[in-house]
């Protein structure tokens, strides 16, 4: 699989792998991601908490305090909490999401799995899931860890990301295409 050379997906890395090696050593793997999701919730739904995340403009101190308070209250505690809090106080609180994403897929090598991220109009029935994994499976040779984020733009089908490749099926994606070829023609 490709890497990317961009800085922060160094940093990702590295803090993904030191999560892991604690989670590892902790035997608290499952633990750790279903924390990290929770995390990845809360921020999928407050704007806020991106802006606190993104922004260069709060402190250190301010992002550990707001960061402690919010994981404390959304029950994030134990390794993630204090991972939460390692990152704050390094100022490297922009790269969480990137933090997730590497540790997932640490986490699915390590079980023998791929990590695939898959993107959804609306969400995924069990069944729907289990198809989408067997296929996943046929496909790579591997059993699919999947994370599913909804996202209604998409209006129809999926976009599934496996490390470096990604199968855009949504219906917008053909839409857009299909607005780009008349465009050709007329």
């Amino acid at each position: 699989m490709a890497k990317s050379s961009s800085p922060i997906s160094g940093i990702a890395e590295r803090y993904a792998g030191s999560l892991f090696e604690l989670a590892v050593q902790s035997n608290a793997i499952a633990a750790v991601e279903e924390d990290l999701a929770s995390f990845e919730r809360l921020l999928a739904s407050s704007p806020d908490l991106n802006r606190l995340l993104m922004s260069p403009v709060f402190s250190a101190d301010e992002q550990f305090k707001a960061v402690s308070a919010i994981s404390d209250r959304a029950g994030i505690t134990g390794l993630v909490g204090n991972f939460l809090r390692v990152v704050a106080r390094n100022r490297r609180l922009f790269a969480v999401p990137s933090m997730i994403t590497a540790f997932r897929r640490i986490a699915a090598d390590h079980r023998g799995e791929v990590a695939a991220e898959v993107t959804s109009a609306h969400a995924l029935s069990v069944d729907q899931q289990a198809d989408l994994q067997a296929a996943l499976k046929a496909v790579t040779g591997k059993d699919a860890a999947i994370a599913v984020t909804v996202d209604p733009s998409l209006l129809g089908g999926l976009v599934v990301k496996i490390g470096s490749r990604q199968i855009d099926t949504s219906l917008k994606t053909k839409l857009n295409s299909l607005k780009l070829a008349l465009k050709e023609v007329g």
